[in-house]
């Protein structure tokens, strides 16, 4: 089972990002999938969590998300608000929107690092909600990228099932740049 731990603000698409992934993980040939909201009473902007079971056979698990193999972290600042790196696995994978360069980040452990401008993507493609950039689709494109768990294309058929028409068009193009400019570093090892 793979448990990916999505880290947001309300407003942001978190939600759909983990329903989206779940779609596509199912396209793929996964059979247990499950995407779940954590979350109160937030307003727009607060803190706020969901997450996407993946598995080979269906699952029976429904359980909050302890620790994650991937976590996805739509606003940096999160990173110092919530406890993102205590909850990801060892040898998992952290994907981070950030601006920042590889050499700027200072993040080290035992998982690998993934970082995309998914908000300059956003921008880029006019993919805005309430005047701010809409990562969440560029941040799949990520996802698809770092951890090879589900395919760029079937990320793309997710989408489709879960958006209109009339806005998948620039959300695919999110999603490949963000695949296209998505910084890997492996894990270090001590």
């Amino acid at each position: 089972m793979h448990e990916i731990i999505w880290y947001g603000r309300g407003g942001q698409g978190v939600v759909l990002a983990s329903q989206i992934l779940a779609e596509a993980a199912y396209i793929q040939g996964f059979r247990g999938v499950t995407s779940a909201p954590t979350f109160g009473p937030e307003r727009r902007g607060a803190p706020l969590t969901a997450s996407t079971r993946i598995a080979a056979e269906p699952l029976r698990t429904f359980s909050q998300i302890e620790y994650a193999d991937i976590a996805v972290v739509l606003d940096e600042s999160l990173i110092e608000v919530m406890d993102v790196v205590g909850r990801l696995k060892e040898k998992g994978v952290l994907i981070i929107n950030t601006a920042l360069g590889m050499e700027e980040i200072a993040i080290d452990g035992s998982f690998d690092l993934a970082l995309v401008d998914a908000s300059q993507i956003a921008r880029e493609q006019h993919l805005f909600m309430g005047g701010l950039p809409t990562v969440n689709t560029p941040l799949l494109g990520a996802l698809s990228r770092a951890s090879d768990l589900v395919s760029l294309d079937n990320i793309e058929r997710g989408l489709k099932k879960k958006m209109p028409d009339h806005q998948a068009y620039t959300n695919l193009q999110a999603i490949t740049m963000a695949y296209d400019k998505t910084v890997i570093r492996e894990a270090t090892t001590e």
